[in-house]
């Protein structure tokens, strides 16, 4: 199942641009993301966004120890 979010930009001034990209809530809660998480975009291609957590699972806060 796939979820669709619109692209938003923000202009502020003549130069200063910034696009966002809104996560749905079910996308956020089934990647387990919380607030202030810190993730990287990786650019594979043209049409594929890798998006990875910037600290490993176990270092989250409340992950468990395997």
């Amino acid at each position: 199942m796939g979820y669709e979010s619109k692209l938003q930009v923000i202009q502020s001034g003549d130069k200063n641009r910034q696009f966002y990209l809104i996560c749905p809530a079910p996308l956020a809660g089934a990647l387990e993301l919380e607030k202030s998480e810190r993730i990287e975009w990786v650019v594979k291609d043209r049409y594929t966004l890798i998006v990875r957590r910037v600290q490993a699972a176990a270092k989250r806060k409340g992950a468990k120890n395997a």
